[in-house]
């Protein structure tokens, strides 16, 4: 067949040389996947079952990807999304309903309190914060409609250990699933289903991306019937993942290793420096003393990460917290950490029911790859605008 050559850029007769092999996956990308033949058209998501059907549901390098973290954190099915809000998302839509009740631990990452105050609320799904130290205590709190816990062990900003193998406990005699966002661990230094987890959840985007430049999500389970739940709503909710931001988390998989042991050493030095200030009143590190829950830490965690916050001692203004920030030379201001960059913000707590009140005192920071010696004189230096 002769072809016009309009039809020859989309049609092509061309060959390469065939046996090319590299270290690094190929990304694929493509929305439409192609059929062997007319009967073979499906449109189910379920691509390990079937094979490939469409490009929302994966690619073969969104699919390496799920199946490397899944691996990590010993599961057996993961699914991607968007992000990490999305991951969270997902899992409330996936299995909750109108008259459904959820708990969630009061330090919980402000997004996720958001979703259900404000949305999930207007579809009938009601909630309560709880606190992330009740352990087994929780079980006073579980209804009759209670259909799902949440955790976050640490929490966000205050950085609390939850006892989460006792939290599970409580909610399973009651038939209660517990979902876990694991993010500060990156999925490998708590190890979820060990801990009787049922769904665990982490931001992509963070450690495993871990250069601030992708946003990706993972939901992670073992059990069968709630992979077919996840998969299923993922489906109709259509929130696709990019596979160049896949192929990038490949990429930052291979480096994690090493980029988690800097980390922990470099942001425990600082941590333990920080506890020696005479500014300091508080450091919220998991893998200190001073922190909430400690003990948790040191009988579940296999190491610690960059992300811990301190706490001033009464006296600097908020206008003082601000300007110690900005004063730093070698911390960027910004909420999503994980990467090589070191990172600092400034929290007010009061305002949130169930947290401590440390006020305007506290500061998150999240320890990148600089050399230690350089950050610590950073922030000495700007310490000065909280004297």
């Amino acid at each position: 067949m002769t072809k016009n050559w309009k039809t020859k850029l989309i049609h092509t007769d061309s060959e390469i040389p065939k046996g090319y092999r590299s270290l690094a996956s190929p990304t694929f990308r493509g929305s439409t996947t192609l059929f062997p033949s007319a009967s073979a058209v499906t449109d189910e998501w379920d691509q390990k079952r079937v094979g490939y059907t469409y490009g929302l549901y994966g690619t073969p390098t969104v699919m390496e990807l799920a199946a490397r973290v899944c691996e990590l954190e010993n599961g057996k099915h993961t699914i991607l999304t968007p992000g990490g809000q999305a991951a969270i998302s997902l899992i409330n839509l996936a299995l909750l309903q109108a008259g459904d009740h959820m708990l969630i631990p009061a330090s919980v990452y402000y997004p996720n309190r958001k979703l259900a105050t404000r949305l999930l609320s207007r579809f009938g799904i009601s909630t309560d914060f709880y606190d992330p130290l009740i352990g087994p205590k929780i079980g006073e709190l579980i209804q009759e409609n209670t259909k799902l816990i949440w955790c976050e062990s640490p929490g966000s900003i205050t950085m609390e250990l939850q006892d989460i193998p006792a939290i599970a406990e409580a909610a399973h005699a009651r038939h209660v699933r517990v979902a876990l966002d694991n993010t500060w661990s990156a999925g490998i230094l708590f190890d979820a289903f060990a801990h009787d987890v049922d769904i665990t959840m982490q931001a992509l985007t963070k450690y495993i991306g871990g250069h601030s430049d992708l946003l990706l999500g993972s939901i992670t389970v073992r059990d069968d019937s709630l992979y077919q739940r996840l998969g299923a709503a993922q489906q109709v909710i259509g929130c696709a993942v990019s596979p160049d931001d896949c192929s990038l988390a490949l990429r930052g998989l291979q480096t994690l290793g090493v980029r988690l042991a800097a980390i922990e050493v470099s942001a425990l030095e600082i941590a333990k420096w920080l506890a020696a200030r005479p500014e300091i009143e508080r450091v919220l590190h998991p893998a200190l003393e001073s922190c909430p829950g400690h003990e948790f830490w040191k009988r579940d965690f296999l190491g610690s990460s960059g992300v811990f916050s301190v706490v001033f001692k009464p006296g600097p203004t908020y206008e003082q917290m601000f300007a110690f920030v900005d004063a730093l030379k070698l911390f960027g201001i910004g909420y999503s950490w994980g990467g090589v960059a070191s990172l600092a913000v400034a929290y007010r707590m009061g305002r949130t029911p169930g947290r401590p009140s440390y006020d305007h005192r506290i500061v998150r920071l999240n320890i990148g790859l600089e050399a230690t010696a350089d950050l610590i004189a950073d922030i000495e230096q700007a310490l000065r605008t909280v004297r």
